[in-house]
């Protein structure tokens, strides 16, 4: 091998290394907790992509769809599980703001963004509360493959509410995968009910 076809190989070489560098800064990575499961997912926001692949923007949010002084989302973790266990749970406060996805889909619809707006608004004038995101599915696909989309559902709501200003300590997150139908039944009226991401309102215990 002479010196230039080395030298070839080299530059190569180096420019892959470096494209593989970026796309690793470019895949944050968030954990959540799935019941009986311990994993994690690669999250690149796509739970806040519209349908022409651009960040959805809340309201007062930059063009990066990150409030200003914000990071990338993905990249904060998820609050200390154990503190979850010292909080009493009300399933009925939030229970009109039920935000329903799209088959086999975990970005939040334009339709559905009000809602996590109520819950962000509710939350920043009870600043002693936190909130639980249960992510929920339709029984079609695997059970494994249900507890990962539920987790993404979870996961794409929490990282709404980040953006809305509420801090990434107060969101726990959960997914259920197919365990937990609201509707019984075998058809789209049922599906469409249960592929969901429901709000738990938390508060400390006296």
């Amino acid at each position: 091998m002479n010196r230039l076809t080395a030298s070839i190989w080299l530059s190569l070489g180096l420019a892959l290394i470096v494209l593989l560098g970026e796309g690793c800064r470019r895949r944050p990575t968030a954990l959540t907790y799935i019941p009986g499961h311990s994993r994690s997912v690669t999250n690149e926001l796509a739970g806040l992509m519209d349908d022409a692949g651009r960040a959805a923007q809340p309201p007062g949010s930059t063009g990066t769809g990150l409030k200003p002084g914000a990071t990338d989302v993905g990249s904060i973790p998820l609050p200390d599980r154990s503190r979850r266990e010292n909080m009493n749970e009300d399933r009925e406060y939030f229970k009109n703001q039920t935000v329903y996805f799209d088959f086999d889909k975990s970005a939040v619809r334009a339709s559905e963004r009000g809602k996590v707006q109520a819950v962000a608004e509710a939350l920043k004038k009870r600043p002693e509360a936190s909130v639980e995101v249960e992510g929920h599915c339709d029984e079609r696909g695997t059970e494994e493959y249900n507890r990962s989309l539920g987790e993404r559902r979870a996961l794409s709501i929490r990282e709404y509410l980040i953006l809305l200003g509420i801090s990434s300590e107060r969101i726990f997150t959960v997914s259920f995968g197919e365990d937990k139908p609201a509707v019984p039944g075998h058809n789209e009226a049922a599906w469409s009910k249960n592929r969901r991401g429901e709000f738990i309102l938390l508060t400390p215990k006296p």
